[in-house]
């Protein structure tokens, strides 16, 4: 259990790991990717519940910025496996709901219900695809310092830093105590609920010990509530040149039928 829980932990610094790379991708300033994330998320999030080959053209920026980038494909695509469930329970029960025959693939009727859920899951993987992007490719503490820069709250940024930094440190104590109580336990079974609800409440007076003693470390180095980093990035125009031809693909991407022009392009060709 102790081998599983850090692996678990060396998942999540993983993507820290990969935002390290040198690319150009990586070197982009932390505004301009945010900026371009959060126009692909609202551009893919405004299509209908029904919209389906309109969100197709879409996959073609995260596929360039994983090979411009180096991204382990991999890697993102079983971290969107751990949280598909969610968004599956959410839209498991439209083909039941909408039964009005949409489309027809020759013998095959598709209801609106099934439609409305690929939809869900095309943009389910698109927008939680782009998020993971943006990490893979920045750092957390970068995109929070993008956020301050562009107008967020400081303290709103902050605290989602403090919370991203804490749950590392959480899960470091939580290695400690079930490695603690594997070294002095006799039976090789695992630990009883009763042990399971010692073993948090041991957590969150030691998390709680621990977070006060990292708060002094904080002030007695003289932290301001400013987010700091160790390159000073600056929005030049690879950065603009950057923002403003995804904003335009995004735009072109949404008002167009990209798709149906192509698939109508290659059966006029094939024929």
């Amino acid at each position: 259990m102790t081998d599983r829980i850090s692996r678990a932990f060396y998942d999540i610094g993983r993507l820290e790991i990969i935002a390290g790379r040198d690319s150009f991708v990586h070197r982009l300033d932390p505004r301009a990717k945010l900026l371009v994330t959060v126009f692909f998320i609202i551009a893919v999030v405004s299509f209908d519940r029904y919209a389906v080959a309109g969100l197709v053209p879409f996959f073609l920026y995260p596929a360039a910025i994983i090979g411009l980038a180096g991204l382990p494909v991999g890697y993102l695509f079983r971290k969107l496996l751990i949280v598909s469930p969610f968004v599956i329970c959410i839209g498991i029960f439209n083909p039941f709901l909408d039964l009005e025959i949409m489309v027809n693939l020759g013998p095959l009727a598709v209801s609106g219900g099934w439609v409305s859920f690929t939809s869900l899951i095309l943009r389910f993987s698109l927008t939680i695809g782009a998020a993971l992007i943006l990490i893979a490719t920045t750092g957390f503490p970068k995109v929070c310092m993008a956020l301050e820069k562009l107008g967020a709250p400081r303290i709103l940024a902050v605290q989602l830093l403090l919370l991203y930094r804490y749950l590392f440190v959480l899960i470091e104590e939580s290695i400690r105590m079930i490695r603690a109580h594997a070294l002095r336990s006799c039976s090789r079974r695992r630990p009883a609920f009763r042990v399971y609800t010692q073993l948090l409440g041991n957590l969150l007076l030691r998390t709680l010990d621990r977070a006060e003693r990292i708060h002094l470390a904080m002030l007695s180095r003289a932290f301001t509530s400013e987010i700091r980093t160790v390159r000073r990035f600056t929005f030049g125009r690879a950065e603009l040149l950057f923002t403003l031809t995804a904003a335009a693909a995004f735009l072109l991407f949404r008002t167009i039928p990209v798709a149906e022009l192509l698939g109508g392009l290659i059966l006029e060709i094939s024929l």
